[in-house]
């Protein structure tokens, strides 16, 4: 294990958390040691998942936040996620470019990450870069993710708070309203509001959160903690306008989550469907290593020709 890497990481040196995020994208050996060894300098940063469908602006969006935390005194990590072509398996990782006003600022540091595969709108390696710059000491962390629409639910476990960014015009009156992307929101930003229809875009949002919210209250009881009603907030992002209500918005959420105790809850899903997923990539690898690639292939070939379900298969393997 490196340990001049792990000091370095700690204090803060981008370079050091720059291989060290490329050692766990590339699965490397050093990659769990590394990880081991971070994992008890982690647990500060607060994470803002900022998601929604393509064209919304989520960069530009992402791009004046960091700028007005920085301004703050805060230095800011941003994650962004950009999609792999299924046909090349290249990414374009465009989101250096888009976000080139904080790109020289050394008390910001981004990552573009590729998908490689992952479905969900984030890579396989993203929990370990958010724990990798949380160590490094960033109180905020950024994760945009690719932006697929409904596809976009698994930044909801990743992040203390999720923003759902939203446009007018877009050729669907509310992307939010679909199954999936109204639950995982904690706020709503309906940016590049100086579009035409923004107001009926808004007004179909605030209906549909306070049908929800209504819901929610009727079947909470009265010792039931407050709910949370995700607020709207409209921005023009490319003119910075209405970042600093969003970002009031961001840090309501999180004084929210402490009063309430459900900063703890989150954290504590969020570890789960770590463990569960490295628990189920160890037993995949180890049931693979100890299965001979040819009876693999044999088994394939009988699904394939109906001689044996799916179903049979597996027990077949896991119980041999």
């Amino acid at each position: 294990m490196d340990t001049e890497l792990i000091e370095k990481v700690l204090q803060g040196h981008r370079r050091a958390i720059s291989r060290c995020i490329s050692l766990i994208e590339n699965d490397g050996a050093e990659a769990q040691a590394v990880m081991q060894a971070l994992y008890p300098h982690t647990g500060q940063a607060h994470i803002v998942g900022v998601t929604g469908p393509p064209g919304t602006g989520k960069s530009t969006l992402v791009n004046e936040l960091a700028k007005l935390y920085r301004t703050q005194g805060s230095t800011v990590g941003i994650i962004a996620v950009d999609p792999t072509s299924p046909f090349s398996g290249g990414a374009i990782l465009g989101d250096r470019i888009r976000m080139r006003d904080v790109a020289g600022d050394p008390g910001i540091f981004i990552r573009s990450m590729a998908t490689r595969g992952s479905l969900g709108g984030l890579a396989r390696a993203t929990a370990d870069a958010i724990k990798v710059l949380d160590a490094a000491g960033y109180p905020i962390i950024f994760v945009e993710t690719v932006g697929a629409g409904q596809a976009e639910v698994d930044i909801a476990k990743t992040a203390h708070t999720t923003i759902v960014v939203e446009a007018p015009g877009l050729g669907d009156d509310i992307q939010a309203i679909k199954a999936g992307i109204m639950e995982i929101a904690d706020i709503f930003a309906v940016n590049k509001a100086d579009r035409e229809g923004v107001e009926h875009t808004v007004t179909a949002l605030e209906m549909m959160l306070d049908m929800n919210h209504a819901s929610r209250l009727a079947r909470s009881g009265p010792e039931e903690k407050a709910i949370w009603r995700p607020p709207v907030c409209r921005t023009i992002a490319i003119r910075g306008e209405g970042v600093p209500e969003l970002v009031e918005a961001i840090e309501a959420h999180r004084a929210y989550l402490r009063e309430t105790g459900s900063l703890v809850e989150r954290e504590r899903a969020r570890v789960e469907k770590e463990f569960r997923r490295l628990l189920e990539q160890r037993l995949m690898q180890r049931l693979l290593e100890q299965t001979p690639p040819q009876q693999l292939t044999e088994l394939i070939e009988r699904i394939a020709a109906r001689e044996i379900d799916p179903y049979t298969a597996v027990e077949k393997l896991i119980g041999e």
